[in-house]
Formats: structure tokens, C-alpha cells, sequence
């Protein structure tokens, strides 16, 4: 009877809770809070307040569910049976308010560690602090900037250097440069004193030629006179002729071009007396070419003729009338 007595007394045993389930699970697999953290990702006062039971620390039911299921989950149990006991453990206590809290699911293994993460920062200051020093200063320039500066020092200008520098001679008629410019077709040769021919040709419109400035007297024959333009080191001429009649052995020369531009031509041989002197001479050439002929003999009376032509009598006076 006493027995049968002391058992009926006996209290009902209460539930298990769903923290002391998961807290059981977690020590026989030898694992640590720590170690949930990481499988789930779930913060560690969290999981505290899980495996204690209170879930008044929990921001609302449904974080309290959700993170005993990834509790439950991890440690291979039945989370709906764990659901429904926190579930049921959080309406006892009550409606409460949800509080906003951010939450921020990090990955622990991808997020540096704080030693890494101190030398990085270090190393990051310690570079700024160079690039400052090297732009700033001239601390690691020093020798840089000696060696730059003495060749400066080595180049500077001599005043005395430079005066002793020869001078180039200005340019003078005797060595000036004579060029010819054709301003429409025009037929020309160009030759110096041996007769050595420097240009023959004809010129197109905006054709050039220098005379050599070495060349011996240099001297030109051409069509159309007017149709080129003389000049002397860059400053223009007098025409060579007015291009009626084609010139033959006019002097080119530097001399020459600068006594035209004075005004002051040296003495040149005309057409006309070119043709004369050209002229003569062909016929001296035929003359003496020419076969001469023996004379005949003259006769007496052409002989008292040619004497009395000579010698013609005087002019006979008048005589006075007393």
C-alpha cells in the first residue's frame, strides 16, 4: 500500500528541453559553441542563449526557431521536433515586441584574421610614409641632384669661348649666289669661260637653276630675255633683255649681277654689234678663202691715164690787162 501510495504521489517528469537536447548532441560529438558558430553561421551568444533555454534574449520567435533549427541541423537531430519545442517554450513567455538587429551572415574562414589584418595596415603606412619622404624631401636624392648639377656647372658659356668663335663671312657680290628663274618657257645654255657648258635646255614656268658660285665668268645665251628673272642672293635684277631678239655671251656672274642692280652694268656686246663683228668675219673668211686672179699688165695709155689722174695740171691763171 505504501508503495502503491508513494507512486501515485509521485510528480510527473517534465520535458526535456530543447536546449539540454542540443547541448547533449553537441558534448558527445566533442564540439564546442565555437564550433556551431561556425557550422552555422549563427552568432555565438545566440547559440548560448539556445542551449540555456532563454530566448528572451532573442530579438523574436522566429530568430529563436530559425536559429534551433541550424542548431539541430548541424548536430544531425530531428529540427522539426526542436522547432516545436522552442516554439512552444517562447509562447510561454509571452507576445513580445520584435527589435530590429542587423544581422550579417559573414563566412569566418573568407574574413582575414585581425594579426593579418594589423600588418597589412602597417605596411600601408609605412609606404605612404616613403612616397611622402621621397616626393617631399630630397633624402634619398641627394646624389641624384650633385650629379645633375655639375654638368651645368661644366656647359656654362664662356664668354671669351664664344668670341673666339669664327664669324662667317657675309655674303658679298664677288661670292653671292646668282639664280635664274623662268617665268615661262624659255630656251637657255649657260657656260663659263673654257666654254664648258653648265646648263642647255629649256626651263618651264617656276624652273630654277643656280650658277656655281665656283664657275669662271660665267656667261649665258637665250631665246626670250623677258621671260627670266635674275637675282642675287634674294634680291631681283634688271631683265637680261627685253626679249625682242634672242642674247648671246652675257655675263652672269655674281660681278656682273651686282653691277646690274647698282645700276652700273659692266660693258657687254650688243646684239647688233655681235651680228656686225659676225658679219666681218664671214667675209674676211670668204674673201680670203677666194682663189686670187694674176693681174693683166697695164698698158701705156692706161698707164698716162692712171698718171694723169694722179697729177692733174694746175688751174690756169688769169693774166691782168694793162
Amino acid at each position: 500500500m505504501d508503495e502503491v501510495e508513494t507512486g501515485q504521489n509521485a510528480a510527473p517528469a517534465q520535458p526535456e528541453r530543447a536546449g539540454d537536447i542540443l547541448r547533449k548532441a553537441r558534448e558527445a560529438q566533442g564540439l564546442t559553441v565555437a564550433d556551431i558558430a561556425t557550422r552555422t553561421r549563427v552568432p555565438l551568444r545566440h547559440l548560448e542563449a539556445i542551449e540555456a533555454s532563454d530566448y528572451s534574449t532573442l530579438p523574436s520567435s522566429t530568430y529563436a526557431v530559425g536559429f534551433s533549427r541550424a542548431y539541430a541541423r548541424a548536430m544531425g537531430i530531428d529540427e522539426v521536433q526542436i522547432a516545436n519545442i522552442v516554439r512552444s517554450d517562447v509562447a510561454k513567455l509571452g507576445s513580445k515586441k520584435p527589435e530590429y538587429e542587423p544581422y550579417e551572415m559573414t563566412d569566418p574562414s573568407r574574413v582575414p584574421s585581425r594579426g593579418l589584418a594589423i600588418v597589412a595596415l602597417g605596411i600601408a603606412i609605412a609606404v605612404l610614409v616613403l612616397v611622402g619622404l621621397w616626393y617631399g624631401t630630397d633624402m634619398f636624392r641627394g646624389s641624384n641632384n650633385a650629379s645633375t648639377t655639375t654638368p651645368i656647372a661644366e656647359t656654362a658659356p664662356n664668354p671669351a669661348a664664344q668670341t673666339a668663335q669664327p664669324v662667317p663671312a657675309p655674303a658679298t657680290p664677288a661670292n653671292g649666289q646668282v639664280t635664274l628663274t623662268a617665268s615661262d618657257e624659255v630656251w637657255m645654255r649657260v657656260y663659263d669661260a673654257d666654254n664648258k657648258t653648265l646648263y642647255l635646255g629649256t626651263m618651264k614656268p617656276g624652273e630654277k637653276f643656280d650658277v656655281p658660285k665656283d664657275a669662271k665668268d660665267p656667261k649665258i645665251n637665250i631665246g626670250r630675255a623677258d621671260k627670266l628673272a635674275v637675282t642675287l642672293n634674294g634680291a631681283a635684277a634688271p631683265a637680261l633683255g627685253t626679249g625682242e631678239r634672242a642674247i648671246k655671251d652675257v655675263s652672269v656672274g655674281a660681278p656682273a649681277i651686282a653691277a646690274r642692280i647698282a645700276g652700273t652694268p659692266e660693258p657687254q656686246t650688243t646684239p647688233a654689234a655681235t651680228e656686225a663683228t659676225s658679219t666681218r668675219s664671214s667675209e674676211r673668211s670668204r674673201t680670203a678663202s677666194r682663189p686670187r686672179t694674176p693681174r693683166r699688165p697695164l698698158s701705156e695709155t692706161q698707164r698716162a691715164n692712171l698718171d694723169a689722174a694722179a697729177n692733174p695740171p694746175p688751174a690756169a691763171t688769169a693774166t691782168p690787162n694793162p
